[in-house]
């Protein structure tokens, strides 16, 4: 340490020795100064002194303008502007290295008046004190002062700076200076970890939050913001040492929120939770709560980050729609004029906590397999007759049922898809006379625990793969999966046409009558292919008008023929101008009286209708035949006609009223605009999926405020992102144990659109007091339905795997009983099904309350301003009697 004291006592007279330089040099650049105010003939001489001085001067006005506009930033921001904080890639090498050959020497004056100016910013910009350096401080920094561009080309220029101030003292004196500056470093080094220690003892205690950030403070061995050794006093060190408290806290705060950021994605990937369901391989999240970080929020409505009120403007759609579109968007409930008057029961649902001992199971004779709608005993008595199908068609009961359906004895979890087309749990669906009846055509078989589907019918004994071979040489214009794409099956069976269309990426509509041949729509279901319960009696079918690519009928013993040809006709109102009609029933092919009398009465008919027989196709191996009619997509057949049978309907018939509408004897028109739907075919599938409809209008006010068509791609985009990043990793779903599929409220179809490459399908439901936006649904080459979810819905108990209802009971309650809907979502889901809701964050509560009193795992539940997402799971659970799952 004497060694120490020694040469820190040459430090003062080496200060003098360049304070007495610099004085005579400033003295006679006074004297030129005056002389040459004084003369104006004569040249300045050229001086390197004055140009170092000029220089000088001039770095330190800009050098002090770059300080002031830092301190306008900083008072205008209220941030604080990483200044002198630098990465290593922002700096010159040197800077970086304090004992590197290529930095100066004898640079500790510069050193000390760059950690001066530089503490005085740090204390402006971190404490929000004024700026209040002086012109003589901005002179001495000024070649320290410089920006880091500066510096990084200008080392050889300071070298020469400092070498004037310095360059009268010996090389020995320039040597002993060296050691005296390495010396210095060491023993600040050494002040630094004393005080670290003191402050660490001092404290004795966990600090959080502010006070941690002020306190728990990273020493750096005396480094000044550019990682230049300095040789500070104890202040400028205290000074130095509350700008990296600064930097530490700010730095803390940015490791938070990266940290609750990497929490949200965590969340919205997937969960850890090692808990499962028995029946399901996704991890089960109880009664978790998700709030999403306010400072980085993620939008519910398009799950991207929200930056500001233009990038949110920016965005996609919001989830409500606009005043504008419900002006210029029909209803199926407006266009439905006749269609039957329904019970309003409240204006909004308060009974939001329901008992567990409330719920009762439903004490009725269809048991198990109980449609509130189509099991209605009490009207069903009251028809007047039968005739026409009346007791198969829709008789809601007023009061929606809110009683639970009991799970057959015996029942297991489905198999999954592809394995369930050919076999299916016999306690699932527990019927036999179907097997009985149509065993020996190939529909369904027992065998064992299991009812087997050997992949024909009646029509295609040997197979249905090679029976849509068969059509489609009949008429290679069908193209299977380009051409058409969206089929109707009418009278199913078993569904195998459409559970082998998938195979040839069409997506097939079956239905058929909840008759005496026992659940053959039930049967389809558990099988994972597409199917409704519906009749064609005396009411239109929930559909819009010419959204079908083509109409499949195998051995359907539907009466076309009859009465003037009306269920015929109501085939031709919800066929595509330009589809196929493809009969292949005994008529075609089978000489007996009756079937040829069917025949000769079904080709005047057909004529009549304009419909082109395109050929007569026979099977050898099946040993039967299929007729194929083409619809006309013109006028000019019509305008022809000598007679007017069928007739053709009105103006004011509107096509696509479907609502309970009876069945009108008449055909419509061909749509003769470019500009209508109809004209012309849609494009090829799969284009059509992502390809606004041509007939959307630019004009038209979309469902949520923008054009129609750019609407239309702002909801694909919206599901895209809410899907992919949220739905598929982020709600504890399974994705592979989906197969059906339900979208409650499907608006364009853009949740479907989003799950196009899974092996799953999507029905899509149009609520009958929603925009009628089903039309576009078919179009992009989906399919749907029109329903009113105040009334049950035309399916068996147990029949879909996950259902979604975006924005839906929020506005249900304003019109039913939200328990009695979360009754039926109850009866169709099957156990250990999934329901995934998105709504406001009070109706989600709502729901949440009500599928808690059902017993259902709540898997996620997600909520940011205001919106929710719930993710839930239903489990075995009925009312006194609890089944476990085999």
């Amino acid at each position: 340490m004497p060694t120490a004291r020694a040469r820190l006592g040459r430090r003062p007279s080496s200060s003098s020795y360049s304070s007495t330089i610099t004085t005579i040099i400033f003295v006679s650049l006074c004297v030129l100064g005056v002389w040459l105010l004084t003369s104006t003939s004569v040249a300045p001489p050229k001086s390197t002194t004055r140009t170092s001085s000029d220089s000088t001067t001039s770095a330190s006005s800009s050098f002090a303008s770059t300080i002031m506009n830092a301190h306008k930033t900083i008072s205008n921001t209220g941030k604080t502007p990483p200044v002198f904080k630098d990465t290593q890639g922002d700096l010159p090498d040197d800077a970086l290295n304090t004992g590197d050959a290529n930095r100066p020497q004898d640079t500790d004056e510069i050193d000390k008046l760059q950690t001066d100016v530089s503490t005085d910013i740090t204390k402006d910009a971190g404490g929000g004190d004024s700026f209040n350096g002086n012109v003589d401080q901005s002179l001495q920094s000024s070649e320290n002062g410089k920006p880091e561009d500066e510096k990084k080309n200008g080392n050889l220029a300071v070298a020469e700076n400092a070498q004037g101030l310095h360059g009268i003292e010996s090389v020995e004196e320039q040597e002993k200076q060296k050691q005296l500056e390495t010396q210095t470093s060491e023993e600040s080094s050494i002040t630094h970890r004393q005080e670290a220690e003191q402050t660490t003892a001092g404290i004795g205690k966990t600090t959080t939050g502010k006070e941690k950030a002020e306190e728990d403070v990273s020493l750096d061995s005396g480094n000044d913001a550019h990682g230049v050794a300095t040789d500070n006093t104890k202040n400028i060190l205290s000074d130095h040492e509350q700008q990296k408290r600064l930097e530490q806290h700010q730095q803390q705060e940015d490791d938070q929120m990266q940290q609750k950021q990497k929490q949200l994605e965590e969340h919205t990937q997937g969960v850890t939770s090692t808990d499962q369901i028995k029946h399901d391989e996704a991890p089960i999240v109880k009664d978790v709560k998700v709030q999403l970080d306010h400072k980085v929020p993620l939008n519910l409505t398009n799950n991207l980050p929200v930056v500001n009120n233009e990038s949110h403007k920016a965005g996609t759609i919001v989830p409500k729609e606009s005043k504008e579109s419900k002006k210029a968007w029909s209803t199926q409930a407006d266009q439905s004029v006749n269609q039957k008057e329904r019970r309003t029961v409240g204006t909004n649902n308060k009974d939001t906590s329901v008992p567990e001992q409330n719920w009762k199971l439903c004490n009725v004779e269809a048991s198990a397999d109980y449609i509130p709608c189509l099991d209605n005993e009490e009207a069903i008595k009251k028809l007047k007759t039968t005739k026409h199908y009346e007791h198969r068609e829709r008789h809601c009961p007023q009061e929606p049922p809110t009683c639970l359906v009991p799970l057959p004895q015996g029942y297991k979890t489905p198999i999954e898809w592809p394995k369930s087309r050919d076999k299916i749990w016999y306690h699932n669906v527990p019927h036999t006379l179907l097997a009985e009846v149509k065993g020996h055509q190939n529909w369904v078989k027992v065998s064992g625990e299991f009812l087997t589907f050997p992949g024909g019918g009646t029509q295609f004994i040997h197979g249905a793969l090679h029976y849509l071979d068969f059509v489609q040489e009949a008429v290679p214009e069908i193209a299977w999966g380009k051409h058409t794409r969206v089929v109707l099956d009418v009278g199913c069976g078993v569904a195998s046409f459409g559970g082998y269309l998938f195979e040839r990426d069409v997506l097939a509509m079956s239905f058929a009558p909840k008759d005496e041949h026992e659940a053959q729509v039930q049967f389809a279901l558990e099988r994972g292919i597409p199917a409704i319960s519906a009749v064609m009696g005396t009411q239109r079918l929930p559909f819009p008008s010419g959204v079908f690519d083509l109409v499949h009928c195998a051995r359907c013993r539907v009466p076309w023929h009859e009465e003037g040809g009306a269920l015929l006709l109501e085939l031709n109102r919800v066929l595509r101008p330009g589809g196929y009609f493809a009969w292949s029933a005994t008529p075609v092919y089978q000489t007996l009286e009756e079937d040829v009398e069917i025949w000769k009465e079904m080709s005047s008919l057909t004529v009549a209708m304009c419909w082109e027989l395109v050929t007569i196709k026979k099977d050898k191996l099946n040993s039967i035949g299929v007729a194929i009619y083409h619809k006309a997509d013109t006028n000019e057949c019509y305008n022809q006609r000598k007679q007017n049978k069928p007739p053709m309907c009105k103006p004011d018939d509107d096509p696509n009223a479907a609502w309970y509408v009876p069945f009108h004897s008449c055909m419509h028109r061909v749509p003769s605009k470019e500009t209508e739907r109809g004209y012309r075919w849609p494009v090829e599938w799969p284009e059509r999926l992502q390809t606004p409809p041509y007939w959307l209008n630019r004009s038209q006010v979309g469902i949520y405020g923008k054009p129609a068509p750019d609407d239309f791609a702002a909801d694909l985009e919206h599901w895209k992102h809410l899907v992919s990043k949220v739905y598929m990793n982020g709600l504890g779903i399974s994705w592979s144990n989906v197969r059906n599929a339900m979208d409650m409220r499907a608006v364009y179809g853009g949740f479907a659109a989003a799950l196009r490459d899974l092996k799953l399908w999507v029905l899509n439901v149009v609520n009958v007091n929603a925009p009628d936006t089903l039309p576009i649904i078919y179009e992009r080459g989906l399919f749907g339905i029109y329903h009113d979810w105040c009334e049950s819905f035309s399916t068996y108990p147990r029949t879909y795997d996950l259902l979604h209802a975006d924005h839906l009971f929020s506005q249900l309650k304003k019109r039913c009983k939200i328990v009695a809907v979360m009754a039926e979502v109850d009866r169709i889901v099957r156990p250990g099904g999934k329901f995934i809701v998105r709504d406001d964050s009070t109706t989600i509560k709502e729901v949440e309350n009500l599928l808690r009193s059902l017993h259902w795992e709540i898997r996620k539940t997600i909520s940011q301003n205001q919106v929710g997402i719930l993710s839930a799971q239903k489990t075995f659970w009925r009312p006194n009697a609890s089944a476990a799952p085999t």
